[in-house]
């Protein structure tokens, strides 16, 4: 059996994980004899594989660069009760990871504490993602938390200057002292993955006519703070924008070929320079910012005309359950209310209305400028679905991360 470790970014390969084969060849089973007419019909009941859980639009940064800053401190979160009923139903149909983030700081949360538990109570993977500010919220749950679990905190930078320009924290937050809380934390729980996110912001990125401070030249810098307090990897990701206009986030969406290979440049450079010092640190790079630095924006931009995806992960938010993370918030991504998942008879309900977005949402339409994480994923299952391959011929892989 083929092994998934350091495919972070590898859906593909996580979709042919012994627990999630079945479902995997039941999509594909399905998507072979879809009834457009009737599109949830012979499609056997799965809840996603994993789901993004936002708790809160609450938020104490107010980062100029976030993708979801029209839904933040919009006064909604999900009560304790709405969670553990959702995570209860999702369960009870198959759901195996939890990824806390999006639309506010998790652990604003009242009740995140008790989220926590009652996410590992049922033996799910559990992810965290966090601006760092309380994260003494989460060193009071870590010993719940397992071999397999993560916690992500959003830095984006290297210096005091740069942190506080990119996140202007409405409290006395400091950079030095996320670091230091990231170290003890991480000495309370050596088990759990501790890792420094730095989503690169390159000149000339320009949001509701503020122009960012550029964090290209703390790379380097970053991933030795990163090796100094006990980080286990560094994760790099491009800058995406939320063009109102438009709702979806994109990648360098009106940039010249010009500045495009400028931008690619630089970033290679300073990262080989920074893989120099990484020592044990794993430094990860999204799947989109490869395809940046292997000059395949375009390729990722160009989707198949269905998501498969949506079928394996969708995003829980007080706004409603979407079916995209790059669509959270947006009407057309739409598969449910906020309650959609919250009883048996409303997750089918939920159910159903995905199976109806798999077949009428035109993502070769809607997702032309967003350069999708999934991209190649969902090329591989348009493909598979396309052949006369034998879906018993699927190679079954190692189960160990369930994270979409």
């Amino acid at each position: 059996m083929e092994k998934l470790k350091e495919r972070e970014h590898d859906f593909s390969s996580k979709l042919k994980q012994d627990a999630t084969l079945r479902r995997l060849k039941d999509y594909i089973q399905w998507q072979r004899g879809c009834d457009v007419n009737a599109p949830d019909r012979g499609l056997l009941v799965f809840s996603p594989i994993s789901i993004n859980l936002d708790l809160t639009s609450a938020c104490n940064f107010s980062c100029p660069f976030c993708v979801d800053s029209k839904l933040i401190n919009a006064g909604k979160s999900l009560t304790l009760e709405e969670v553990k009923k959702t995570i209860d139903t999702l369960h009870s149909h198959g759901l195996l990871s939890v990824i806390l983030i999006g639309g506010g700081e998790p652990t604003l949360h009242k009740d995140f504490g008790e989220i926590v538990r009652t996410i590992k109570s049922k033996g799910l993977q559990v992810g965290i993602v966090t601006n760092g500010s309380r994260l003494e919220k989460i060193e009071q749950v870590a010993e719940e938390l397992k071999e397999k679990d993560w916690i992500r905190i959003s830095i984006d930078a290297a210096g005091e200057g740069v942190f506080k320009d990119l996140h202007l924290p409405k409290t006395q937050v400091t950079l030095g002292g996320i670091l230091e809380k990231a170290k003890k934390l991480k000495k309370k729980n050596p088990a759990v993955s501790l890792g420094y996110s730095f989503v690169i912001v390159w000149e000339g990125v320009e949001i509701n006519g503020k122009r960012l401070h550029s964090n290209m030249d703390e790379m380097v810098r970053s991933v030795e703070l990163a090796k100094e307090h006990s980080f286990d990897y560094i994760s790099f990701k491009p800058c995406l924008v939320r063009f109102h206009e438009s709702q979806r986030e994109t990648l360098l969406k009106n940039v010249g070929k010009t500045k495009e290979e400028e931008i690619i440049d630089k970033i290679k450079m300073h990262l080989q320079e920074a893989k120099r010092f990484a020592g044990d640190v794993k430094i990860l790079v999204s799947s989109n910012l490869m395809a940046m630095l292997n000059r395949e924006t375009d390729q990722i931009k160009k989707q198949p005309k269905r998501c498969h995806m949506q079928f394996f992960r969708t995003v829980v938010t007080p706004f409603g359950i979407f079916h995209c993370p790059a669509f959270r918030g947006v009407e057309a991504a739409r598969i449910g209310e906020p309650e959609g998942y919250l009883s048996e008879a409303k997750f089918k309900a939920s159910f159903k209305r995905t199976a109806k977005s798999i077949v009428t949402f035109n993502a070769e339409e809607e997702c032309k400028d967003v350069g999708c994480f999934y991209n190649r994923t969902n090329w591989w299952l348009e493909k598979f679905i396309h052949s006369k391959k034998d879906i018993h011929k699927i190679e079954k892989v190692e189960n160990d991360n369930f994270f979409f």
